[in-house]
């Protein structure tokens, strides 16, 4: 089984929206395959910026 190229972002953008459960972060990629549109409530927001501060300090240290 081949293996999938990942999608390479190429914009992204960040908004909020009101419906009837409150505020929702829209994460809106442009990616080579297409735009990606991620609804975040604050729980949902919170672990991705905890999955980047993660990863961060490896990509840092692969630039040096």
């Amino acid at each position: 089984m081949e293996k999938a190229s990942p999608f390479v972002p190429a914009e992204i953008h960040v908004h909020t929206v009101a419906d009837e459960g409150g505020n929702l972060g829209i994460l809106s990629i442009r990616t080579t395959e297409g735009i990606l549109d991620i609804a975040l409530d604050c729980h949902a927001a919170d672990a991705i910026v905890s999955a980047i501060s993660s990863i961060r300090p490896k990509l840092d240290a692969s630039e040096k």
